[in-house]
């Protein structure tokens, strides 16, 4: 006979100030609408959250391509890989300044500008990696030396941390989530 398990009753609640030095008690909803929605906004989402698929997409892309090239040995591969990563870093620049004006907006001495700080350097790491292994793809962008792969692979699994911190700070922290949020709240399409 299978034992069974207790049944989750969900997480507890952290709401007592000692949490957050600076920060007095109150509710997830209030702490929102004090100054954590996103105010960079296009048809009601927050535009950071909208435009770093695109970066995270093409970089984790690249990195695929690059191992399809390695086992294959078709140059293609990694003239894609090489053109990925050039599209993925300019999407990167366009997303960074929502990002950067969403964490100023965060209240100070809270976990999330902690946890906002960190995915912000994090993210220009990653961008530095890539951008140093777009470079040392210049000169033959069909055949790139192993550091150029090496350096698109440390970058990549950077975005894995990176890109979970941003998921805890939507998600979990409530960072750039409408004070309105809810199973039945109406269209965010009625709001800008």
């Amino acid at each position: 006979m299978p034992a069974t398990l207790p049944r989750y009753s969900g997480p507890e609640r952290r709401t007592s100030s000692h949490n957050y030095p600076g920060v007095e008690r109150r509710s997830a909803s209030r702490l929102m609408a004090q100054g954590t929605e996103s105010r960079a906004k296009f048809l009601g989402h927050p535009l950071h959250q909208q435009l770093v698929v695109f970066p995270l997409g093409l970089l984790a892309t690249a990195v695929i391509f690059d191992v399809i090239y390695l086992i294959s040995e078709a140059p293609v591969m990694a003239v894609v890989s090489f053109w990925m990563i050039v599209a993925g870093l300019v999407g990167g620049i366009i997303a960074t300044p929502f990002g950067l004006w969403d964490w100023m907006e965060i209240p100070e001495g809270t976990r999330a500008k902690t946890v906002g700080m960190v995915h912000g350097i994090g993210n220009v790491a990653v961008m530095a990696l890539f951008l140093l292994s777009v470079l040392g793809r210049i000169n033959d962008e069909a055949a790139p030396p192993a550091f150029a792969f090496a350096l698109a692979w440390a970058g990549g699994a950077l975005a894995l941390i990176t890109g979970w911190l941003g998921g805890e700070l939507v998600s979990r922290l409530g960072i750039g989530v409408s004070p309105d949020a809810g199973p039945d709240a109406s269209s965010s399409l009625r709001k800008h």
